[in-house]
This record gives C-alpha cells, structure tokens and sequence, in this order.
C-alpha cells in the first residue's frame, strides 16, 4: 500500500472537509443513534463473526466522525487505520443504507475518506497503479487504440465461424449504440466482445465500439481521485456526442454503470446529474430483445439444470435493474433458484469497491467477506450462477475454488449466446465450417 514515510498536510484534509461540510453529513454524523441494524446488514461484519469493529455505523463514525472532530489534524497512523477501513472494510455497496431507519448514506461517506486518504497519498497500490493508464491511454490497462482494433478484428472473424456476417464497428457515426467495455474483455476476456457481436448480429443491432472513452470502468472513482473519475466518464460522454450515438450501452459491469448514469455526472460537473447521453446497462438491453421477440431462445437449448442470479450491487440495488434480470432467466433456465435474500436486498460479493484490482495484498480479506455470497450460493442448490458483472464474476470463480462449491460462473452474454435460436440465413454452411476447422488444425 501507499502511504508509508508521506508527510501530512493537515490544511488540505481540512479544505475537503469544509468543501463536505454541508447540511447531510453534518446531519447524519450527529443522528447515528447507533442502534445496530446497519451491522446486521454488512456482510463484513456478518462474515467477521460479527465483530462491531465491522459495523458500518463504527466505520464511519471511526474515520469520518474522527476526521471532523480533529479537524482534519491527524498522523500517518490514523489514516492508515481509514485506508484499512474504507478499502478494505467496505465495498460501498450501500446495503446499509437500506436498513438504517435515518437513511445514512454511510457508503457515500466512506467514499469521502478515500478522497481524503488519496489527498495525502494513501491509496492501495493495486489502484493506484491504474491512474497513470487512465491519463495517458484513457482506459485502466493501458490498452492502446491499435490493440483494441486488432482484437476487435480477430474477435469478429472468430464470431463468423458461428454466425454469417458479424462484425464489429469501430467509430460508427450515428449508430444506435456506443457500445463501452472493460478493458479485461480487451486484455483477457475477448470472448466476451465475441460473444457480443454475435448478440447484436441476430438482433439486428446497429452499433458501433470507440477508440476512445470505450473503457466504461472508473477506478479514480474508487481511489478516490474525483478530478480524474470525472475526467474519465467525461470522455465517454464527449465521444458518444461526436458520434453522434442514440445512447451510450454499458457492458456487464456493476461499477461502470453507477459511474457513467448515476455518479458520472455529477464527478464531471453535470448539476442536475444526468450524463449528457443516455445510459444503458446490458441487462436492460438483453431483456428487452427477448421481451420484444429480437433474440429467441432456442427450447431444445433452454438451462435444465439448477441456475442461480447473482445481482451486482450497482447493477441492482443501485441501478434498478434486478427485475430485468430474473426476466432473462425466465426465458432461458428451467429451474430457476433465487438466493435468499435476492434484488435489492442481495448481499455483496466481496469483489467491489475496488477489490478485486486490489490485488494480493487484500485477497485474504476478499475470501473472508465473500464467505456470506458462498453460503448463499451454496444454499441454492444451484449449479450455475450467472452474473451481469466482471467483478462478480472474477470474485465468484476466486470463492468457488475457496469454498468447493462446484458451481459454473457465466455472464449473460455467455448464456444468451449457447441458448439463442440462430435464423437459418445467419447459419454458415457446413463448408465455411469445414475450412474453418481445417485452418485451426
């Protein structure tokens, strides 16, 4: 972690304070009443044999409440203690909220002491190795233009061995959609743009991937640089304007979604907090073409073993969407199993608020919290578990071999791609196979 040997600057901590200091978290400092139900809620402390160290209520309380009573004069020591806290105690997945009887809104104070600890250098290095790839490559991985062009071809000549005629638009002026990713689909989940493009293919999709804003992540937001977060959706909007796209469509992750429609804005000086461009999430989209008969469903491909939904945070909770999801699975699975409790009220998985390119150092962490979303997984009886996010995804394969659930991880897409009915005029004929394979070999 970063942070070790920095001097402190007490005036600037101090200046972030004042600039929060308004009528909200004065109001919900001072009417915490600690009565315990936000610790019931986390799933750190519920995970961590319910030590009050976890409770939502003392994490805020330990760090922000601090922080304004000292008046932003503390010492190396003690924000290393809110790293710990705001990084590794909370995913600000904002359950909490949920079930305090004021309506604290701990996760965006939490998110204030990452502002804050990024101010004076103390961040997780596993996030903060990411900034620099944002400001010159404009996306996480460093992934320049030209590689996102050459996996983008080779992912829709592949695609063509399944489906006649898929392509891949780069900076297609006026299509429907900009269709925004993450780099991990770039650098080690191509398949995934494969597997969208044969999606769009039979939906008779118009759309089109950018060379730039294209990656929807926004990890500043979770280091807690919101100069760059807002810098980062910013070009997504600028680039969606140019091309002059109907709306801007996010791939299945949680955290891109809340950062580019709800977040977004207001990190990138919009005041009345709406993106410039509409935004949409996958699972919105997907639902509505089998709701509207664009993508059918195969009945001699439908799941028939048991299938559970994993709903991301901020694809449901905070994105609204958990309806939409469980509508997907009725179309495609036979035995639907919701884990309890489900939607809204879906426990976190461990893998958000930064965690996963949080890296080994916070890994032991990660598989200890994650025990609740295995035992919930486990309880289903399910032996796939589709999720519509990278990070979930990643967190639920880690806490698969951790905890021996023998389950399959998949995405939508994934899902949507073995299960579609595929219309005959968009088959490749056997030949086209034949010397597909005979290339490979």
């Amino acid at each position: 972690m970063t942070g070790e040997g920095i001097r402190i600057n007490p005036s600037v901590i101090k200046e972030i304070l004042d600039q929060n200091n308004g009528a909200r978290i004065r109001t919900w400092l001072s009417i915490c009443s600690r009565c315990g139900l936000c610790a019931e809620s986390c799933f750190f402390y519920l995970a961590n044999n319910k030590d009050l160290r976890f409770s939502p209520a003392y994490k805020f309380h330990r760090t922000l409440g601090t922080l304004y009573k000292k008046k932003g004069k503390v010492d190396e020591k003690f924000l290393q203690e809110c790293l710990d806290i705001a990084w590794g105690e909370c995913t600000t997945c904002k359950r909490c909220s949920m079930y305090c009887p004021f309506g604290i809104d701990i996760a965006s104070m939490i998110s204030l002491v990452r502002t804050i600890c990024y101010s004076q250098g103390f961040v997780p290095e596993g996030l903060a190795r990411t900034l620099p790839n944002y400001r010159q490559f404009g996306n996480q991985m460093a992934v320049t233009a030209e590689d996102l062009v050459e996996t983008c071809e080779w992912m829709a000549e592949e695609a063509r061995d399944e489906i006649k005629g898929v392509e891949i638009p780069i900076d297609l002026a006026g299509a429907r959609y900009m269709y925004t990713i993450n780099p991990r689909e770039v650098m080690f989940y191509p398949q995934d743009l494969a597997m969208a493009a044969q999606i769009f293919r039979v939906a008779g999709e118009s759309w089109t991937i950018p060379t730039s804003g294209w990656d929807c992540t926004n990890l500043a937001m979770y280091a807690g640089d919101k100069k760059l977060a807002g810098e980062v959706v910013e070009a997504m909007y600028k680039k969606a304007r140019e091309l002059g796209v109907e709306a801007i469509l996010i791939t299945e992750c949680g955290h891109a979604f809340r950062s580019a429609a709800f977040e977004g804005p207001y990190l990138a000086g919009y005041r009345n907090g709406k993106p410039p461009v509409p935004v949409k999430h996958s699972v919105e989209l997907f639902y509505e073409y089998l709701r509207d008969g664009k993508i059918k469903i195969d009945p001699a491909k439908k799941i028939d073993v048991p299938i559970t939904y994993q709903d991301p945070c901020n694809v449901s909770r905070n994105g609204g969407l958990w309806e939409q999801g469980r509508e997907i699975m009725r179309y495609i699975a036979e035995d639907f199993r919701d884990m309890s409790p489900n939607r809204d009220h879906n426990h976190c998985c461990g893998g958000g608020g930064g965690f996963i390119p949080m890296g080994g150092p916070f890994r032991k962490r990660r598989m200890i919290s994650g025990r609740v979303k295995a035992e919930q997984i486990r309880a289903t009886g399910a032996k796939i578990v589709v999720t519509p996010c990278h990070n979930c995804y990643d967190q639920i394969n880690d806490l698969n071999k951790e905890y021996n659930l023998g389950v399959r991880v998949v995405s939508l897409k994934e899902l949507i791609v073995e299960t579609m009915f595929v219309p005959e005029e968009l088959r490749p004929d056997e030949q086209q196979r034949e010397e597909s394979s005979s290339d490979e070999v």
